[in-house]
């Protein structure tokens, strides 16, 4: 009898480890099935993410909104960008006249403005250089552009000069600030001068640029008559890139030039 519960025992205790190792087993089973299922459920799930992605590819709505915003920023960065009246002027209605006159075949070949430069001679900078300091002062305001120094390039034995001698002042004007001169020219300061009766149209040197001559600075309305030493004249010099002088004379007619009206040329048949 002690030996078959022995055997009853023993046998018992195998039965025990393999129903733990049976269920272990059927765990490691559960888990794996579970994994795999999972695995699957990810795999399926992918390619919905691909088509997803693929469909909202091509939408490129955002992209759209960017450039929207992008020029409507633009617009109103040039819109609040200063543009002087002149050159308002010109682009509007000065091309537009020129190219009907013309008949050019593209925009760019309309003539424009390139410089506008103002020299201011003076005989005794050297001996009185008070003289030149107001000279320099005075083309400063009128300009609104510092003046500079022109020195004489070589030596001249009638007028006692050597060569590096302060001769006069100048200054060369672009851009906004020479549109803006050229305005306060047109319309302050040509209409102020003594008997003035137009600009001759003879000036021209045959490659589109004009050059004349103001004999008083007081002129200008930036100068005040009180504090000027003497009178002192200065010559004008207008660049444009016009090929010819009919063009540069209807350029600066267009922006309201007071030039002379050229003679209308009539030829004359002479019977036989």
């Amino acid at each position: 009898m002690p030996e078959d519960k022995k055997m009853t025992t023993t046998e018992q205790t195998k039965s025990k480890a393999k129903t733990v190792k049976a269920s272990k087993e059927l765990i490691k089973k559960t888990a794996a099935v579970k994994k795999s299922s999972k695995k699957k459920a990810v795999s399926k799930k992918a390619p919905v993410k691909k088509v997803a992605t693929k469909s909202a590819a091509p939408k490129k709505v955002p992209a759209k909104k960017t450039t929207t915003k992008s020029t409507k920023a633009s617009e109103k960065i040039t819109s609040n960008v200063y543009v002087p009246s002149l050159k308002k002027h010109y682009n509007d209605t000065i091309v537009p006249a020129l190219l009907k006159r013309f008949n050019y075949k593209n925009r760019m070949e309309v003539p424009k403005l390139r410089v506008i430069s103002l020299n201011m001679g003076i005989g005794d900078a050297k001996n009185n250089p008070k003289a030149l300091e107001s000279a320099l002062a005075e083309l400063s305001i009128m300009t609104g552009q510092k003046a500079v120094i022109t020195n004489s390039k070589k030596d001249i034995s009638n007028f006692k000069v050597r060569k590096g001698f302060p001769v006069g002042c100048k200054v060369t004007l672009h851009a906004n600030r020479m549109y803006e001169f050229l305005e306060r020219l047109i319309s302050i300061a040509l209409p102020r001068t003594r008997d003035f009766n137009g600009l001759s149209f003879k000036s021209f040197d045959k490659r589109g640029n004009y050059s004349f001559g103001i004999k008083e600075q007081i002129v200008f309305t930036e100068i005040d008559y009180d504090k000027i030493d003497s009178i002192r004249g200065m010559d004008v010099a207008i660049s444009t890139t016009a090929k010819t002088d009919d063009e540069a004379y209807w350029l600066l007619k267009e922006f309201g030039f007071p030039l002379r009206t050229k003679p209308i040329k009539t030829e004359v048949i002479e019977a036989v």
